[in-house]
């Protein structure tokens, strides 16, 4: 692995938060190297600064002191505009509460990202429907999220977060609004995701159990990592 260069560069990164006078320190001097085809995760409690640090994964903020390279490019010295494209085009992103639009089946939530992208529709109608049967609802194109179980719309999400193609899948919780037996099976589609279609997986999380279904974890305490484990058994 470490003949290839990071898909995602954090070094040194702070992020420094003002409470009126006082300072919170998020992050105190991150370093994080994310290789192409790794599924790793990133755990800690509360507190621990894992939302900050998925939020600099993801590239939705920027550091108060330290770079992020996000494919070999400083995303700091990004404009909004094209950083939101660069986001677009290389990160998919699943939530806990799904954030799908219930007003919209599930193919045009699928559909959607690739609309900010200029996908002709004929195209994003083609590409999105593969990915819901890939994921096992080619029978729940038509349906809405009020209409489909929690695992579901998690599916759906996760087919929205693949819609652009990007190399790296950024999942936060992902199994948190789910059932112990529906959260396995979402984890097995990460990791299936990870094996067929060599996607990044980076999946934030407090819970060391779902944390072993990963290659790698990293575990923060205030703001910084403490410790790193390779799981021997996460077979390619």
């Amino acid at each position: 692995m470490k003949d290839k260069k990071p898909i995602i560069k954090i070094k040194n990164v702070w992020k420094i938060y003002k409470m009126g006078d006082s300072e919170v320190k998020a992050l105190r001097g991150l370093n994080l190297d994310i290789y192409p085809g790794e599924f790793v995760a990133i755990q800690g409690p509360s507190g621990s600064g894992k939302s900050t640090a998925m939020n600099m994964v993801g590239c939705l903020d920027t550091p108060t002191k330290g770079t992020i390279h996000l494919d070999g490019k400083n995303i700091s010295e990004l404009h909004e505009s094209d950083l939101a494209q660069l986001r677009g085009k290389k990160i998919g992103f699943i939530f806990q509460q799904f954030n799908l639009i219930n007003t919209l089946t599930a193919l045009e939530n699928v559909m959607l990202p690739m609309t900010f992208q200029g996908v002709q529709k004929e195209t994003r109608q083609k590409k999105a429907r593969e990915i819901l049967t890939f994921l096992g609802l080619g029978d729940r194109v038509n349906h809405r999220p009020t209409e489909l179980s929690g695992g579901q719309q998690q599916r759906v999400a996760i087919a929205r977060a693949l819609a652009n193609d990007p190399d790296i899948i950024l999942a936060d919780e992902p199994t948190g609004n789910l059932d112990s037996k529906t959260g396995k099976e979402v984890m097995e589609f990460l990791i299936k995701l990870n094996r067929e279609k060599n996607k990044t997986i980076v999946m934030v999380t407090h819970d060391d159990h779902l944390g072993k279904f990963a290659e790698k974890a990293y575990f923060l305490k205030d703001g910084a990592i403490t410790k790193e484990s390779i799981n021997q058994n996460y077979n390619r």
